[in-house]
């Protein structure tokens, strides 16, 4: 967790190389992200992360794990080896309440979400 993304000028020297050719196959990979997004924010509430902060920025949703537990950092490790289910602890963008929060990534495929969505539902009853 100590490189989160690349820096702004390699993300300027990206922006600069893409050619009008390259437009359409990005708008596919962001509409790709837009229905990720949406599926997301659908059914994350469903499975009890309902304190979400507005997702509008990236391409993740930053969610509480309260109701789950006090220490996102343990909730993470549980559910990568429970679930098999990645996301990053909150404590990697605030060192003050990150301990509350999660980090979930929809840059993936649509199936992955969906595979995410059904780990975590099977799992998170588990939690007791």
């Amino acid at each position: 967790n100590l490189t989160l993304s690349n820096n702004e000028i390699s993300q300027r020297a990206a922006i600069a190389a893409f050619t009008p050719e390259a437009t359409a196959e990005l708008d596919v990979v962001r509409a790709g992200y837009a229905d990720n997004r949406a599926y997301l924010l659908e059914h994350l509430p469903r499975l009890g992360f309902d304190d979400l902060f507005p997702v509008d920025g990236a391409f993740y949703a930053y969610a509480s794990v309260a109701r789950f537990s006090n220490d996102s950092l343990d909730f993470v490790k549980r559910m990568l080896a429970e679930a098999g289910v990645a996301a990053t602890p909150g404590p990697d963008f605030d060192t003050a309440r990150g301990h509350g929060y999660v980090r979930f990534s929809f840059a993936g495929t649509r199936a992955d979400m969906e595979e995410a969505v059904a780990r975590m539902g099977a799992w998170l009853p588990k939690l007791g």
